[in-house]
């Protein structure tokens, strides 16, 4: 990390100025975040960190989109911490904390809908059927980041894995120059991923959500077996989960059913205290 790392407030406009009057020219390892920053971005800065050495710079961003939003009272009520944002993003490695600007990202100003994104059926299952114009808005947004920061690496977490494959064919469409690399899932102790969502759970609901965990793990060790996934789903509901999905699918496609013949994902999505979880895990192919 060199010693200028800080926060730029006013966005990247303020970022490159600063970079051009120090005269810098090394490539950015860059990580995109919606803020509420937690030891999941920590994991990623620290990982961009090191591949990026001493002789690159990491950058990460905090902006809360609102087009990836569905439900406006979800927007609203995502948290909000810029201070204490900063202060892990500079303590797990980065050089620089940028705030984008509203203008940046949208300079015809944040619509009503932005444009349809048709990745195939990426962009219409799972997430997608239950959260519509989620991956429109992310897509949005991450183009535009991605136009801001010209990065030479971008860092994803693998809990959002639908996210991460719909960010890579994004790449490999439109950034052919641009390396996207996965951070494994980082997770609580008693197994639940970590998401800033989890904060908004009581000390119960948290206990309960751990069976999310143990229920993919469950299916990851029968490999995937569908009445395994019907019995998981079961077991959720009899805790009081709702269920929106739990799938084992083709890891790349993200379609079912899965053959085996190739790496697979158990995912799952479920409601726990009007609180939405996500999580997933692999599935090595079968002999």
């Amino acid at each position: 990390m060199t010693s200028v790392a800080r926060a730029w407030k006013n966005g990247f406009s303020e970022w490159r100025e600063s970079r051009d009057r120090l005269g810098v020219e090394k490539r950015v390892h860059f990580v995109p975040t919606m803020g509420a920053l937690h030891e999941g971005h920590a994991a990623l800065i620290r990982t961009a960190r090191m591949n990026a050495g001493k002789d690159d710079e990491v950058v990460v961003s905090v902006y809360v989109n609102p087009t990836q939003f569905n439900d406006a009272m979800d927007f609203e009520a995502y948290p909000k911490t810029e201070e204490t944002d900063v202060a892990l993003a500079l303590g797990a490695g980065a050089d620089a904390v940028v705030f984008p600007d509203v203008e940046e990202m949208y300079p015809g100003g944040v619509p009503d809908r932005v444009e349809t994104v048709d990745f195939g059926q990426l962009t219409r299952l799972w997430e997608a059927e239950h959260r519509p114009g989620h991956f429109d808005g992310v897509v949005a947004v991450v183009r535009a980041l991605f136009r801001e920061a010209l990065p030479s690496r971008a860092y994803f977490g693998e809990k959002d894995w639908q996210q991460l494959s719909v960010i890579r064919r994004l790449a490999w469409t439109e950034f052919p120059n641009l390396e996207i690399v996965p951070v494994g899932t980082i997770r609580e102790e008693g197994g639940l991923a970590m998401s800033s969502r989890n904060a908004r759970l009581s000390s119960s609901g948290r206990k309960r959500a751990e069976s999310i965990y143990r229920g993919l793990h469950e299916i990851v060790r029968e490999s995937g077996e569908v009445s395994v996934v019907n019995a998981v789903r079961s077991q959720w509901e009899l805790e009081g989960m709702e269920v929106e999905y739990v799938a084992v699918v083709d890891a790349r496609e993200l379609t079912e059913p899965w053959t085996g013949q190739r790496p697979g994902r158990a995912i799952a999505a479920v409601w726990i205290e009007g609180v939405r979880l996500i999580d997933n895990m692999p599935l090595a192919p079968r002999n």
